[in-house]
């Protein structure tokens, strides 16, 4: 049995996306040297994106992690189509910015939700540097963005 990349999102019942098109003027990815950097992915599945608001205020923490893995799981499909998956050596840092409501605190946790899917599908290369970070409004009005550095082979 695999344990690969592609296998592991296999085992968690989760597919692959297509990468999701820019929504304004940039790349999903770029690849400098030995390093790819991904655009800030938003919570979108097949065009749509997947829940609008606030997190603390409409938008639950816990829908909140499960949007962040959505995310995350677009910026994986972006290294894939640029470099592949399996070359990847390590995830270096993910930033992730947390739409919040006044009060709302639970950033950290939000950003579990792709942290953790990075650990489960790369194990110790998937440990990473981080940011979760609250931010009063997000492209699209969507409640999370993941942004991600990996170092590629």
């Amino acid at each position: 049995m695999s344990s690969g990349p592609h296998a592991k999102l296999a085992e968690l019942g989760l597919d692959l996306p297509d990468v999701v098109p820019p929504v304004a003027s940039y790349v999903p990815a770029v690849q400098s040297g030995q390093h790819v950097y991904v655009s800030g992915q938003l919570p979108i599945a097949e065009g749509k994106l997947l829940a609008t608001g606030k997190v603390g205020s409409g938008i639950s923490a816990e829908q909140a992690k499960d949007l962040a893995q959505r995310c995350a799981l677009n910026a994986l499909a972006a290294v894939d189509s640029l470099v592949g998956l399996e070359n990847v050596v390590k995830v270096v840092k993910v930033t992730g910015f947390v739409a919040s409501a006044p009060g709302f605190t639970g950033q950290p946790a939000v950003i579990n939700g792709a942290s953790d899917l990075f650990g489960t599908v790369f194990g110790e290369a998937g440990r990473h540097a981080r940011s979760a970070v609250g931010v009063a409004e997000l492209p699209l009005d969507a409640p999370v963005e993941i942004e991600l550095i990996v170092e590629v082979a």
